[in-house]
């Protein structure tokens, strides 16, 4: 079994903002394979799927992005699933919109969705897909930034990256390594 969790806000105020992409990640996954988000466990909104007869879970945690590790950590406790067996996909400031980054492991960087994804699960060895948002323009908080809608002409390029995110997803569920996906998508422009 694996679980894909995509970071985000609960709630339509925080839909299309930049901190959720994670969700926008996996809403569109589920689209691409025909699965439905009717499952509620662990403070999360889940969909399942199955590739090459192995259970995925698409995991959207609603427990707020700083919170994120109060639901993924018992999902993974209850179904029985190691840190390598997730793939996490969330917003990256230090990405431009339109590219994706994969990596293996590492620390949140400041990311406080990571943060608790580390601190509940217990390791920084996880595998992860970050989508770019871009950092906020001079004088802009942070804050701001993350929680405030994608402009009008990144659209494209934000849709190119969250294909690509969905792609390099599904290409290590269909048992690829997750190196070797790093290898495949690390290097698309």
């Amino acid at each position: 079994m694996k679980l894909i969790v995509g970071l985000g806000n609960p709630g339509v105020k925080y839909r299309a903002t930049r901190h959720n992409i994670g969700f926008i990640a996996l809403d569109e996954m589920a689209y691409q394979e025909n699965a439905t988000f009717n499952k509620s466990q662990f403070e999360a909104d889940i969909a399942e799927l199955f590739v090459n007869g192995e259970k995925v879970l698409l995991v959207k945690p609603q427990t707020f992005m700083n919170e994120s590790g109060r639901s993924v950590g018992p999902l993974m406790t209850y179904y029985n699933v190691s840190p390598e067996d997730i793939l996490v996909i969330y917003d990256d400031l230090d990405l431009p919109v339109g590219k994706i980054r994969l990596r293996q492991k590492g620390s949140a960087g400041g990311h406080n969705g990571i943060k608790s994804l580390i601190s509940h699960i217990g390791t920084q060895e996880f595998n992860r897909v970050r989508i770019g948002i871009d950092r906020p323009k001079r004088g802009e908080e942070v804050i701001a930034h993350v929680l405030g809608n994608f402009p009008k002409d990144t659209h494209e390029d934000l849709l190119s990256a969250v294909k690509l995110a969905v792609d390099a997803s599904l290409y290590w569920v269909n048992g690829h390594s997750f190196v070797d996906t790093m290898n495949q998508y690390n290097s698309k422009k």
